[in-house]
């Protein structure tokens, strides 16, 4: 792949996640777990304890993957196969964790993109303040997931042969 390519990736990826770290900072500056209990007033404490934990999972890798691409993108010289691994990295931990996360506070629905709905399912009933902030970074993830797909099989196939 061509390094226009690789840097105009690596350029889109820091801007989409700088997006979604501050929709997703400024929801979890606000919002405190009474205020969930609140707003939701059958909700289980437990659950949305483990729920703000993995919103907070979600930003911590995304805000490394956005300083990862700004140190990249800011060098002297475009280095490729860094901005590659970066790119790889993104989509392992910030996609992934998004859409599978460790805990398992939510899935993915796959059958909803056929229906044009929100692909994120909930375990449990949440507050809409939660709903709305999962369709508010869902599409940049979706973007950001079927742009950075090519690194899920490309970049494992060749550290692989490299060996």
């Amino acid at each position: 792949m061509g390094n226009t390519l690789v840097e105009s990736q690596l350029i889109e990826a820091r801007k989409t996640l700088l997006e979604i770290c501050e929709k997703l900072s400024d929801y979890l500056d606000e919002m405190t777990l009474t205020e969930m209990l609140r707003e939701e007033h059958l909700g289980e404490k437990e659950y949305y304890q483990s729920i703000l934990s993995s919103l907070r999972r979600v930003l911590v890798f995304c805000e490394e993957g956005q300083d990862a691409c700004s140190v990249i993108l800011n060098g002297k010289t475009f280095r490729k196969v860094a901005a590659e691994k970066t790119l790889y990295w993104i989509y392992h931990h910030c996609i992934e964790e998004f859409f599978n996360p460790r805990i398992d506070n939510w899935y993915e629905d796959s059958r909803s993109a056929y229906t044009g709905k929100n692909s994120i399912k909930f375990s449990k009933p949440v507050p809409a303040s939660v709903k709305e902030l999962m369709r508010s970074i869902e599409g940049a993830f979706q973007m950001i997931r079927e742009e950075l797909e090519y690194y899920e099989t490309d970049y494992k196939t060749r550290m692989v042969q490299s060996k």
